[in-house]
């Protein structure tokens, strides 16, 4: 169980004083969101028994045993990543000093081991694949997380400071007090990232009824920021939530948790956790931390096998495991059976989470066995309808193709509705004003797309409408911008798909004639590959059409998809 004489890794304060004269002389990294949920839960015990970040003999542990050296379970591995060119900087004996974002110390790390990592050979033995087209956590890792670790010990100065919902952010001692001091001596934590409607509580309810156990909901929320709209929305709800208990059951918390989405070995990781939180036990769902649970999707992983590995270390993690059953609605019962429990003849009703955004996009009834009045209210704050909604029409194509030409004409018209503020982000103009410094390599060019995703997204949450219109020749790069926008409004690919030799007939910029002469060099559709959409919202050939028939395609669309009125 967690040592309550050592309930965090803060050092005393006048050790806090000597450090930060000592910091000068130290290598500095700034941490990201990700790493710092990582070292918050390190700082506060939520990961005990690790005293700072898995050395290299731990690491290579983990991925073979799920154990540390000592032999305590710990399956997933936790370590400081960093890039090649910070890796060279360091090595055994130094110190680093680990900062926030804004440049604020809050802890020290002192290096045991600096290490490439194999990231094949970790994705294989976390996930179960090394191929990250079969698994988002693999393609993160690949893409996201540094090439080289940094393990050793943590001297912590101060915990990542958060603004918002101080008061749910419990540290593991906090929350042991709390339900000490509430007489709760079984309390049954419950893990989630999502909504949570009536079906939740019926399944949370009978979990707890089974065990005896009070309750311990325990969200996953990020740090909140400018871009994190649903983070508060999240919370909110899972406030209002909460309300539908009966009184002194149940306690909800937040921790910012970054989720590995790792199936079994993550549902045993969250299970320490929970112990260290002062948990007795802990539900565990069939599809528990899928990387396509709620999916339509088939799950990545075994159903049950995240259950089975939980209730395999039962006794060695000191917490039971309570299988969470998925619950329906029967609505000639009127009330909710496990569905297991469902007789032949009985008439279930469901509301997919995509049926759930299409009734809030549509302005539609949500009843009341599905989700509770005070939950809808504040989802309905957050998303409403597309009408109110902002938007980004991103319209991509060759030069010459009419992209420029159409932005213009749909800018004209959005203005003259005058029911929403209207940005015009055309490739030229960003190119000038935004991204005047970069060149024509794939590098480069995908990441002009990105700023111009970012601006888009920034209006596009505002709830106004953007229109941009940069060439955009390489699929990552668009999926990059509406993976961006899409969480605050609509996000509709428009592909120009006039062929390149109507487009060189037009070539008003003289950019084919020359990059044929061989006078320029990169030149999209000429030397320079355009790789078209997959899947785009609409696609116009501009041969045979005019600006104003290309924009009623589009405003049609709107219309169709109630974007517009």
């Amino acid at each position: 169980m967690l040592n309550f004489h050592s309930e965090n890794l803060l050092v005393h304060f006048r050790r806090i004083e000597r450090l930060k004269e000592e910091a000068s002389r130290y290598e500095s990294l700034d941490l990201n969101q990700r790493q710092l949920g990582d070292l918050e839960l390190l700082l506060n015990r939520a990961f005990y028994p690790l005293i700072g970040y898995q050395n290299m003999a731990d690491y290579e542990s983990v991925l073979d045993s799920m154990r540390l050296v000592d032999g305590t379970v710990w399956p997933v591995p936790v370590c400081l990543d960093v890039s090649e060119k910070t890796a060279a900087g360091l090595k055994p004996g130094m110190h680093l000093a680990l900062r926030d974002e804004e440049g604020f110390m809050l802890a020290v790390l002192n290096i045991e081991d600096v290490w490439e990592a194999d990231k094949k050979r970790h994705a294989a033995c976390v996930f179960g694949t090394d191929d990250e087209h079969d698994h988002p956590g693999v393609r993160k890792l690949y893409r996201e997380v540094g090439p080289f670790f940094v393990g050793g010990g943590l001297e912590g100065l101060h915990l990542p400071m958060h603004y918002d919902f101080s008061e749910l952010r419990t540290a593991p001692a906090e929350t042991h007090r709390v339900f000490t001091q509430r007489g709760w001596r079984k309390v049954a934590g419950f893990q989630t990232e999502r909504h949570l409607h009536c079906a939740h509580r019926e399944m949370v309810l009978r979990g707890a009824r089974e065990a005896g156990a009070n309750l311990f909901i325990q969200p996953v929320v990020g740090r909140a920021g400018p871009n994190d709209l649903d983070h508060f929305t999240l919370v909110r709800c899972y406030q209002e939530f909460i309300k539908n208990f009966p009184r002194n059951m149940i306690q909800l918390g937040l921790i910012p948790l970054e989720r590995r989405l790792a199936g079994p070995r993550e549902a045993l990781w969250e299970a320490i956790i929970r112990r260290n939180y002062g948990c007795s036990h802990f539900m565990v769902s069939e599809d528990h931390s899928d990387p396509f649970a709620g999916d339509t999707r088939e799950r990545f992983y075994p159903l049950g096998a995240a259950q089975e590995l939980v209730k395999s270390f039962e006794d060695e993690i000191d917490i039971r495991m309570i299988p969470l059953e998925k619950m329906v609605y029967v609505e000639d019962k009127a009330q909710y059976f496990p569905l297991n429990k469902v007789e032949p003849g009985m008439q279930v009703k469901e509301i997919s989470s995509a049926e759930l955004k299409r009734r809030l996009e549509f302005d539609l009834e949500i009843p009341e066995w599905f989700s509770f009045p005070g939950v809808v209210s504040e989802l309905k704050k957050a998303y409403p309808p597309r009408h109110q909604q902002g938007f980004a029409v991103f319209i991509t194509g060759l030069s010459g193709a009419g992209k420029s030409t159409l932005a213009k004409v749909l800018y004209v018209r959005f203005m003259e509705m005058r029911d929403r503020p209207v940005s015009l982000l055309d490739g030229d103009i960003v190119r000038k004003n935004l991204s005047s410094e970069l060149s024509f390599s794939r590098f480069h060019r995908n990441l002009n797309v990105q700023r111009i995703g970012f601006v888009a997204s920034e209006i596009t949450k505002n709830r106004g409408i953007a229109i941009c219109a940069p060439i955009a020749p390489f699929e990552e790069s668009r999926q990059t911008a509406r993976e961006m926008v899409s969480p605050y409004g609509g996000f509709i690919e428009v592909f120009m798909s006039t062929p390149l030799e109507i487009c060189e007939q037009r070539d008003r910029k003289g950019i084919y004639a020359k990059a044929k002469a061989g006078i320029i060099k990169g030149v999209t559709g000429i030397d320079d590959p355009y790789e078209a959409p997959v899947e785009p919202e609409l696609s116009i050939d501009t041969t045979d059409l005019t600006p104003t028939e290309a924009a009623q395609e589009v405003f049609l669309f709107l219309e169709e998809q109630g974007y517009i009125r």
